[in-house]
């Protein structure tokens, strides 16, 4: 596995990033110990965790595994924004939450610094300044080494970025969208400005929570059981079966299948490596529930897409874009940069 700097930063982090989501609740502490073993042995450094996910157990469990490796070894980004607790400001990003929720992720990871910590969200009830300015004083006191920025909007990227500049502050060096060959409204404006600003990409949900696995025909009338699909169906998330079945997915798997057959890869290790590929990408977040999970995703580096590859899942998964995206898509189009 090749590093990749983040963004024009001189961190230098694998370029897939393990995300532990799944790490005490669908998969065991001594699996998770053993998944993150086999990313480190395929050459990973970089895990994703966050402060709310399994209330606090992911970063628990990333901490335990951490204390018995050598700190510095390994970039470490976890988040803040969400709360696990009933209280007004257990939860946003106001400068009280966010020093308390430092102080308890730096205590469950069992790490004296967090290498990049994320707003996991845009907070409008709290003024930016005083979201940033706590940011920069982490940095400052070094309990924080860089800050990146999740599920924001592009207006929402560029003003943070502006106001840090304007006040001398840290400045968010990563973004962490949502971004797939099923989710490409991402390219309207978040890519762009993370290219012209020069921040580091981290896309979740590469595979749209299982619709790009492989597992999913045209011939389906609903999905397997055993499937994290039918799990959103019944829970009314995102990714669930009653959303995306329809013409433009089953347009999209039916061209990821056949390139992956053409390159004797998975579809899911096509889809992730469309991604390694795509523009301004640093580093796709693979999330395993299980080490067959993870042995088959980290499959999709080591290897390249050709260009005729990379433009036929480009055109199939190309969104109908509206003015005034639809001038920048025909500009892009024009200089071959996607």
């Amino acid at each position: 596995m090749n590093n990749r700097y983040l963004g024009k930063t001189g961190l230098a982090v694998s370029e897939l990033c393990l995300g532990t989501m799944t790490f005490g609740r669908e998969t065991s502490e001594q699996d998770s110990f053993r998944i993150m073993d086999h990313f480190v042995d395929a050459g990973g450094n970089f895990l994703d965790t966050a402060n709310v996910y399994t209330t606090g157990v992911s970063e628990e469990i990333v901490g335990k595994w951490l204390q018995t490796k050598k700190r510095e070894d390994f970039v470490i980004a976890t988040k803040v924004r969400f709360g696990m607790g009933q209280g007004p400001n257990e939860v946003g990003l106001s400068r009280k939450h966010i020093l308390s929720a430092v102080k308890d992720s730096l205590q469950r990871l069992g790490t004296e610094y967090i290498d990049l910590y994320q707003v996991h969200a845009w907070d409008q009830a709290t003024p930016l300044e005083e979201t940033l300015s706590t940011l920069n004083d982490l940095v400052r006191e070094g309990l924080v080494r860089y800050i990146g920025a999740s599920n924001f909007k592009g207006w929402q990227l560029q003003k943070a970025i502006d106001v840090s500049k304007q006040h001398g502050w840290e400045s968010f060096v990563s973004l962490q969208p949502q971004y797939n060959l099923l989710s490409r409204a991402t390219e309207w404006e978040l890519i762009d400005v993370c290219v012209n600003e020069e921040l580091g990409v981290m896309p979740w949900s590469p595979l749209r929570g299982g619709w790009l696995s492989g597992k999913f025909t045209r011939d389906m009338n609903k999905p397997p059981a055993d499937t994290r699909i039918a799990q959103a169906e019944e829970h009314g998330w995102g990714e669930s079966w009653s959303k995306y079945n329809n013409e433009n997915t089953w347009r999209v798997l039916d061209v990821l299948y056949d390139v992956a057959k053409k390159v004797e890869k998975t579809p899911a290790q096509v889809a992730i490596n469309w991604l390694l590929q795509s523009r301004g990408v640093t580093a796709p977040i693979i999330g395993a529930r299980t080490m067959e999970q993870l042995e088959a995703n980290l499959g999709s580096s080591g290897w390249a897409l050709t260009k005729e590859q990379m433009d036929q899942l480009n055109q199939a998964s190309d969104l109908f874009v509206t003015y005034p995206y639809n001038l920048e898509a025909e500009e892009q189009r024009s200089k071959g940069r996607f």
